[in-house]
């Protein structure tokens, strides 16, 4: 029988940060979300649709070599007004999403609904893992970065997503006299 002891870790991990930036949320109203903070700040409701569809980007469409949900399944049914930009296949780099957050209009229920379905995938995605697939290259050329692993990919990039951007909706709230973390 394969060794499953990192994925699952790395999935109690990933179950924690997604309950806690949805406790974060709680008390967040669509005027909250549409706030656009000064200086170069992105709103609280693009930051949060930038977490799913990162999330659903690297894992259903990086990793796992298939449509994003956002471009799927879910597709015109996400909550934001417009995507953002993709990455430019003559310009492997990552798109800048700075113009794209002070533009886009967030429905905020239907992204968090959008959110359970992202959850699902990638809980679901990972549960089907042993240790050793965590170990699979991942070609990232595309974006104009270096080879990674899936293991990189989901215990760095998304997992750290998810909290360091939970941390910023935290802030974003406390600067619209909200509660920032939920405890």
């Amino acid at each position: 029988m394969s060794n499953k002891k990192i994925v699952s870790t790395i999935q109690q991990q990933l179950q924690s940060a997604h309950e806690f930036l949805e406790a974060t949320l709680e008390g967040v109203a669509a005027e909250h979300a549409a706030w656009t903070p000064p200086g170069r700040a992105n709103p609280l409701g693009a930051t949060y649709a930038h977490i799913l569809l990162t999330e659903d980007g690297v894992l259903n469409g990086t990793i796992k070599g298939a449509a994003p949900l956002f471009a799927s399944t879910w597709a015109g049914k996400v909550g934001i007004s417009e995507p953002p930009p993709a990455p430019d296949p003559d310009n492997p780099a990552l798109p800048d999403w700075a113009g794209w957050s002070r533009r886009v209009q967030v429905d905020l229920a239907a992204l968090r609904e959008y959110a359970g379905a992202v959850y699902a995938a990638t809980d679901d995605y990972l549960a089907s893992l042993t240790d050793a697939d965590l170990d699979r290259s991942v070609d990232l050329s595309g974006l104009g970065l270096d080879p990674s692993t899936v293991g990189q990919l989901v215990g760095g990039i998304i997992l750290s997503n998810v909290h360091w951007h939970t941390g910023e909706i935290a802030c974003l709230k406390g600067l619209q006299g909200l509660k920032g973390y939920p405890v």
